[in-house]
């Protein structure tokens, strides 16, 4: 079941006006879920960092010991194909993803150089900025690299993610704030955290549990440019608790603001609106 609509793939050389089946029941993706993806958006006639999303699916692939078959230049090209010809108006998700197809010692380690690729294109618009998370804590954590492989957006790392949202919707809010396993706030089930407090931007310092997204490095990138102090450090749920703004940030809908931890309230306040003017300022920059 896709997330959005009027679905393009390209598969095998080519783009197909469908939701296209690529893989096989006995692909090594299939049965042992080796496979990895990334997600770009285009929208308004841009495609923001589409070559970092194209060269970190393909960091993504080695550290799933898939073997990358097309270079980031290749993946944009046939992207930008597969946009101009459906010629969409509507904001349009995109996800290169690889998957492995044969397995080597055992079976267990993907065969090199043998490998799956796809693009799949689905319009999905872009939320309300208005629309505001909710959030709780999860009992769910985030893993390490000794026991998952978090240096990759893969696919098998989802459904923890699931969990969490699931424990955070039956309690009653939209999304959870996830620990580390250390405690300290890490992400959302779903997107990068940022809280503002005093003016100043914190967010969880990148410490090999979860993927510092390329979005929220677009939105440390234009704060600083643009005069703000940005601090990438550890952030307790007290932390989270005590801010003046909470805003989320993901590929997806790029600037979530928050309304609520638990029984704490928020306002959409003027640092999370200037990081979605910002955002799309550079974008059509």
């Amino acid at each position: 079941m896709a997330t959005g609509s009027n679905i393009r793939t390209f598969f095998n050389g080519s783009w197909h006006s469908e939701d296209k089946f690529v893989m096989r029941a006995a692909d090594h993706g299939s049965w042992l879920g080796t496979s990895v993806f990334d997600g770009a958006r285009f929208l308004d006639g841009v495609a923001p960092d589409l070559k970092a999303h194209c060269e970190r699916v393909n960091r993504s692939a080695e550290a799933m010991m898939i073997t990358p078959t097309v270079s980031p230049n290749e993946m944009v090209d046939i992207i930008l194909e597969g946009l101009k010809k459906s010629n969409s108006k509507e904001a349009v998700y995109i996800r290169p993803m690889y998957w492995a197809i044969d397995g080597g010692d055992l079976a267990i380690v993907p065969k090199k150089g043998i490998t799956g690729f796809a693009v799949c294109l689905e319009d999905l618009p872009m939320a309300d900025p208005n629309t505001a998370a909710t959030l709780t804590t999860t009992s769910f954590r985030r893993p390490v690299l000794e026991d998952n492989v978090v240096n990759a957006k893969a696919g098998c790392l989802y459904p923890n993610n699931a969990r969490m949202l699931a424990e955070a919707r039956a309690k009653g809010f939209s999304n959870a704030l996830v620990a580390d396993v250390m405690g300290n706030v890490a992400e959302t089930a779903t997107s990068n955290i940022f809280i503002v407090k005093d003016g100043e931007i914190f967010t969880p310092i990148p410490n090999g549990t979860f993927l510092a997204g390329i979005t929220r490095n677009r939105h440390i990138s234009n704060l600083l440019a643009a005069g703000h102090k940005v601090h990438e450090c550890i952030l307790s749920f007290q932390d989270v608790h005590d801010a003046d703004e909470v805003f989320m940030s993901g590929n997806m809908m790029k600037v979530t603001p928050v309304k609520s931890f638990d029984s704490t309230n928020y306002q959409i306040g003027p640092i999370t609106k200037k990081v979605r003017n910002l955002y799309w300022d550079w974008a059509h920059s």
